[in-house]
Formats: structure tokens, C-alpha cells, sequence
């Protein structure tokens, strides 16, 4: 399970020796001094000041809260995403699965056929041109996409907690703009869905389109 490989690895970072905050030396409380007899500088934590160093933080402890619960559900994190984009679509080719999720075709393909084998969903020839496949959703697997609704709602409240309507709007927004930028360049192909429904009473002008989540081998790239 993805959060057990979390506590492993979180583990071998706090049996590691640790250099005490501001250069000091733990036995005699005082700065470190270099070869050259001059006070080493003050060490600061790593990537303080990166918004990519948070980010990646926060996204790898929401996996983990999202990873403990999927595996009630016979799901590994990742996977929930497909199901939900189906529930939401209806049924989709393979093609535009990848494109929404920002996957390579093989893996949406790979996913696909792990979910098919549990019995989450179908493929079916496009109807007059069997070279297309389309893929939708079982009932199981329609039963499935309500609790990991429920699993994304419990996990948001913890993610947002204390958060007021407009940051949690904000960061949506800058969340997507940032996924954005990186899409772009990175030659990343993708669909945006359906606008946001959600009416910001306070700057009605801040509605924008989804941009659909990254995976972290999302190289799809424009022919």
C-alpha cells in the first residue's frame, strides 16, 4: 500500500543524523565553523521558498489519504481518477480518456484493463467503425465511483480545513493555472470538461475550465 511505502520512507529520513537548524553542532549548541575558521552558514530547510516543494508535500500526503481509503474499494490511487472521469462522461474512447487524465495512451489502456478485470468497466466497438473502442462504466463500477466521491469529499474537508469559501476558490484557480503553465510546457495534450458550475458571489468573473489532473507520466505529446 502506497502509505506503508510513505512510513518506510519517512522513516529512514528521521533515523538519518540531522544537522540542527542554523548550522549549530548538536554537542556544543554553537554554529558550525568551516576550514577556513569562518561560521558556516545558517542551513535552511530544503527548497524553503519553492512553491514546487509544497506542492509536491501536499500532493503526496493527499495520495496517502486517498490511497488508505481506496483499498477498501479494491483500488490503488490513481485508478479512481479513470472511474470518476467515466461517471462523469458516461463512456469515452480511449483516446479522450488519456487526454483528460493527461496520460500516455498504454497507461490509460494498462488501467483500463485492470479495472475491466475487476468488473469496473467495459469496452464496447464504436458502433460502424469497430477501430474504436469505448469504455464506460459497470454498475459495480458505478457503485464504486459513489464511495470514492464520498472518499474525495472526506479527504477535501481534511485538506481544507480552516480554509474560507474565497481561498479555497483562489487556490483552486492558481492550482490550475499552475497545471497549466506546466502542461504547456511540456507539449502536454488534454481536454477541458465543463465549465464550473460553482457561482462565485464575490467575482463572478473567476469562473474557468478544468484542467484535468496530471499523472506523473503524463508525456503525451501533439503529433
Amino acid at each position: 500500500m502506497l502509505a506503508s511505502h510513505l512510513e518506510a520512507a519517512d522513516a529512514a529520513v528521521t533515523t538519518a543524523p540531522v544537522q540542527p537548524h542554523g548550522g549549530q553542532s548538536s554537542e556544543t549548541g554553537k554554529r558550525a565553523v568551516s576550514k577556513n575558521g569562518k561560521l558556516a552558514k545558517p542551513m535552511r530547510p530544503p527548497a524553503a521558498k519553492s512553491v514546487g516543494w509544497a506542492l509536491v508535500q501536499a500532493a503526496r500526503l493527499h495520495r496517502a489519504r486517498v490511497g488508505d481509503r481506496l483499498a477498501a474499494l479494491d483500488l490503488f490511487a490513481g485508478q479512481e481518477q479513470v472511474v470518476q472521469a467515466l461517471a462523469v462522461a458516461g463512456s469515452m474512447t480511449m483516446g479522450d480518456l488519456a487526454a483528460t487524465l493527461r496520460v500516455r495512451p498504454p497507461t490509460a489502456s494498462k488501467t483500463i484493463s485492470r479495472l475491466a478485470a475487476l468488473g469496473f468497466v467495459e469496452r464496447r466497438a464504436e458502433a460502424g467503425d469497430g477501430r474504436i473502442v469505448r469504455v464506460r462504466l459497470t454498475e459495480t463500477g458505478m457503485a464504486k465511483a459513489a464511495a470514492i466521491e464520498k472518499i474525495w469529499d472526506e479527504v477535501e474537508t481534511e485538506l481544507l480545513d480552516d480554509f474560507e469559501g474565497k481561498e479555497k476558490r483562489r487556490l483552486r484557480k492558481l492550482l490550475r493555472k499552475a497545471a497549466g503553465n506546466l502542461a504547456d510546457a511540456a507539449g502536454v495534450t488534454g481536454h477541458e470538461v465543463d465549465p464550473e458550475t460553482e457561482a462565485d458571489p464575490d467575482d463572478e468573473a473567476e469562473a474557468e475550465t478544468l484542467i484535468g489532473p496530471v499523472a506523473s507520466d503524463a508525456v503525451v505529446r501533439p503529433a
